[in-house]
């Protein structure tokens, strides 16, 4: 065990450097600061109660919404992440709700638990189940009431959709910006073209603060069996797409967001184009994220 334990300290130590050099050229948000304002996010799965339970307590959990399981899974599981001491941020998929009750059934039993965030998506659902289809209807209806939510999240799609063209994603990113208080990033495994598509988002008048969405470390063949079983990312097809995973997924290597992070920051300033924080795609994975975090922590804290 002593080999592998220095080798990976090794490994952080000359990430730790690498990471230093980019900062020097930033000054500002540097990739210590967002991973350090992360989120984990939580699919409420058999057993996601306990995985949550394990997570610091100062450390943001999402928790979110499938047709599969319905928004009842969703509210009993932000209960227990709340009853375990946790920050909590659940999703709401508009093609879940019914009417508008809903809606506010929804918002009154996440207040009454004493969660003031809420991450609003237009959902994967082939139907909508009643009157709301797109995210920026449920944005306009939670104007229409006091819902006592403090902050509103929405998504964006960097590397496209594989549903959606890229025109009408960014056309209702630019409606819903005016309800919403951050933004964050589907899936993102190209820095190239997470920086391209920010500089361009900005340029066309995105002002939302970003949280860079990124999957927790693990081997390549295991993300991509657990985003087909859950359906996060749509399929084998829309993952293998993106660039440096069919290499490295051929190789049998593990996936390792800081090094995705670094390229990101060696092509933007951090400061500069409004990026605020990280969120976790943990594929409740939750102890490896874990320890993916507590290594880039002890790294900081050792330099």
């Amino acid at each position: 065990m002593r080999p592998k334990q220095v080798a990976l300290s090794e490994l952080f130590q000359l990430k730790k450097a690498e990471t230093e050099m980019v900062q020097s050229a930033d000054r500002g948000i540097s990739v210590d600061d967002i991973v350090r304002n992360a989120s984990i996010e939580i699919i409420p799965l058999k057993g996601a109660e306990e995985k949550a339970a394990v997570v610091p307590a100062d450390t943001t959990v999402a928790i979110t919404c499938s047709p599969k399981f319905g928004l009842l899974r969703t509210l009993n599981h932000v209960a227990a992440a709340r009853r375990s001491g946790h920050r909590v941020v659940p999703h709401l998929a508009a093609r879940m709700v019914e009417e508008r009750r809903d809606l506010r059934h929804f918002v009154r039993r996440i207040t009454d638990l004493g969660v003031d965030e809420l991450f609003v998506i237009g959902g994967d659902g082939e139907e909508p189940a009643g009157r709301f289809k797109e995210a920026t209807e449920i944005l306009q209806e939670l104007g229409e009431f006091d819902h006592g939510v403090c902050k509103i999240g929405i998504g964006c799609y960097p590397e496209g959709h594989p549903k959606i063209s890229e025109d009408v994603l960014f056309d209702a990113l630019l409606r819903k910006q005016q309800y919403a208080d951050y933004m964050v990033s589907q899936l993102c495994f190209d820095a190239s073209a997470m920086a391209g598509w920010l500089r361009f988002a900005r340029d066309r008048g995105v002002t939302l603060p970003l949280r860079i969405g990124v999957a927790a470390p693990l081997q390549v063949r295991k993300l991509v069996e657990l985003s087909v079983k859950i359906g996060v990312g749509q399929s084998v097809r829309f993952l293998s797409k993106q660039h440096g995973l069919v290499g490295n997924l051929l190789l049998g290597r593990a996936y390792e967001p800081m090094d995705l992070l670094l390229a990101i920051q060696k092509e933007i300033s951090f400061t500069d184009l409004s990026v605020e924080g990280l969120h976790l795609f943990s594929f409740n994975q939750v102890d490896t994220t874990l320890d993916w975090l507590s290594r880039t922590s002890g790294v900081e804290e050792a330099g």
